[in-house]
């Protein structure tokens, strides 16, 4: 075995629908499981008996199981913290963790506008209820359906099904009615559809593995939706495969690591300031507080679908050009300006 082997996670979820459960079931810790498939863990370096004790589990050869690990694409959006910190892998599942009403429909709605705009097609598969917020995304996609009958004759309709957005609430997850869906669309031979899972009722925050294996979590911060800091993806429990498994250009990957280290310890100075004081806080780390507050305040963003409440203009900005100021952060090089200098801005570079 070798780091460019990866488990099928397609089969996986296919065979084994409540995969957490089924691996405690069997002696196996859901997150050795679930790293796995992730590609936190590689699957060179796992015990031979855990992928054994998997591939039983599916009913599978070990060669079904372990397949040679093809490119992963990101989709970049122009939201300056999500493709930093969970850039959506493009054919994967995606999952959003948020508290009810913090602002993640928002960020849904931003990303579904400026994809659009790049030719994606979107389709949002919920039930028929109302949750507080939702309206917000209902708006900007294209279609809205409440049965995996009517999503999978919505996405049959679309030609090029590799841009399609498939939104999908939890509660289709834990009917085990998406992996239907996803069999469904094996058996037609469509590639594999890009899905964003979310749960309305904010309720997945406090459960472990809410969603099973993910290709991205984008998990929204209620301390920066508080302090009214917007969009409230927390830089640090945020995460992606492409960040795991190398396969972002290396300044992206560089600039990922080195801004959550900053933004890690710059959230243990603000517990610490708030508990002991400024005056008791070393200089080196008052140093440190102050390069994460700036760029704490960069990663805001105003929203296109927003302007008519900020009443400021929406602003995209390149992953790229979100590296080139980061970089300035780190390196000091924006010491001279305040927080509130850079907040809801869009870059800082032009």
């Amino acid at each position: 075995m070798n780091d460019h082997l990866k488990l099928n996670v397609s089969l996986l979820r296919r065979r084994v629908p409540n995969l957490t459960t089924a691996a405690r079931s069997v002696g196996l810790r859901p997150a050795t499981v679930s790293n796995l498939c992730t590609g936190k863990i590689s699957v060179g370096r796992a015990e031979v008996k855990t992928i054994l004790t998997l591939a039983n589990l599916a009913n599978c050869t070990m060669d079904e199981l372990i397949i040679q690990g093809g490119k992963l694409n990101m989709i970049e959006t122009g939201i300056k913290p999500l493709d930093l910190f969970a850039p959506i892998v493009q054919g994967g599942t995606n999952g959003f963790i948020a508290r009810s009403q913090i602002g993640q429909f928002v960020v849904l709605a931003e990303l579904t506008q400026l994809l659009k705009e790049k030719g994606y097609s979107s389709i949002l598969l919920t039930p028929n209820q109302t949750f507080p917020g939702l309206s917000d995304l209902e708006g900007f996609v294209n279609t809205k359906c409440h049965s995996i009958e009517d999503a999978f004759a919505e996405v049959a309709l679309i030609e090029e099904k590799q841009n399609v957005i498939l939104y999908v609430d939890r509660s289709f997850i834990v009917s085990g009615e998406l992996y239907e869906l996803r069999e469904r669309f094996e058996a037609e031979g469509y590639p594999d559809v890009t899905t964003i899972l979310f749960d309305p009722s904010g309720e997945a925050v406090d459960v472990d593995d809410p969603f099973g294996p993910l290709d991205s979590l984008c998990y929204f911060d209620i301390d920066l939706a508080t302090r009214g800091i917007y969009p409230a993806i927390h830089p640090v429990q945020s995460t992606s495969v492409l960040v795991e498994e190398d396969a972002l250009e290396s300044n992206h990957t560089a600039i990922h690591r080195k801004a959550k280290k900053l933004l890690r310890r710059y959230k243990e100075i603000r517990v610490l300031m708030n508990t002991l004081g400024k005056e008791k806080i070393p200089e080196a780390d008052l140093e440190l507080f102050e390069k994460g507050e700036r760029l704490e305040a960069y990663l805001s963003q105003p929203f296109y679908v927003a302007e008519e409440f900020t009443k400021i203009k929406g602003e995209t900005v390149s992953i790229q050009d979100s590296i080139q100021d980061i970089e300035k952060i780190l390196s000091g090089s924006y010491n001279h300006l305040k927080p509130v200098d850079m907040k809801y801005k869009g870059t800082l570079s032009k």
